[in-house]
């Protein structure tokens, strides 16, 4: 029997039902589904695990590699030793927040999710980036802020493409980020530590 998934286009679905508390047990349940369920993926969308539900939505427009590529090669010479900066498709699973993210951009410790698994530790983060569309765009600005911070991710660098502005949330703490940056797209923005850098955004456009 051949499963079959129909999904919009143009908006996020949730094709898995929600699954009530944040304890392992349903994380763990959640995670083998979404490997069962991931050969019947459209190309062309990817999957994650938000708010207790498997959530699949479009993969990035190809107008977005160039302030993807721009902001990998600002930041790649501040990477942390041993830190790599990559934006393949990799799920980074948040077990105690039964979260599981592929974010945009991330840069990682390179021994820490050298494991035999779809599936790589959260932990080992030391900054995402997330591009918004309009599918994907209240969760990144509102549930991923919070799990990224309560799971001590150092900077999260959340590029809001639709508003054309950049927000840099830094000092993790247990309710999400104590501080953050916003600036319109064509300004510069500091990269907090362990980077400490400036990412410039002169040339992107929306």
């Amino acid at each position: 029997m051949t499963a079959m998934v129909e999904i919009p286009r143009e908006t996020a679905s949730s094709i898995s039902p929600p699954v009530p508390g944040s304890d392992e047990f349903g994380f763990d349940k959640m995670r083998r589904d979404l490997e069962q369920i991931n050969a019947a993926f459209p190309d062309g969308y990817r999957g994650e695990i938000i708010r207790g539900r498997i959530v699949v939505s479009p993969w990035s427009k190809g107008k977005y590699r160039p302030m993807m590529r721009s902001f990998v090669r600002q930041v790649t010479p501040h990477a942390p030793e041993g830190h790599e900066v990559d934006t393949a498709p990799f799920l980074f699973v948040f077990p105690s927040h039964s979260r599981g993210f592929g974010p945009d951009i991330h840069v990682s410790d390179a021994e820490l999710t050298d494991v035999d698994s779809i599936y790589l530790p959260g932990e080992a983060l030391s900054l995402v980036g997330e591009l918004t569309s309009k599918s994907t765009a209240d969760f990144d600005r509102l549930d991923k802020v919070e799990v990224y911070g309560k799971a001590g991710v150092p900077v999260y660098v959340l590029v809001d493409v639709l508003n054309e502005t950049v927000t840099v949330y830094s000092s993790p703490a247990e309710g999400g980020y104590r501080r953050h940056t916003l600036i319109k797209f064509g300004d510069k923005v500091q990269i907090p530590a362990p980077f400490d850098c400036e990412l410039d955004t002169a040339d992107w456009q929306a």
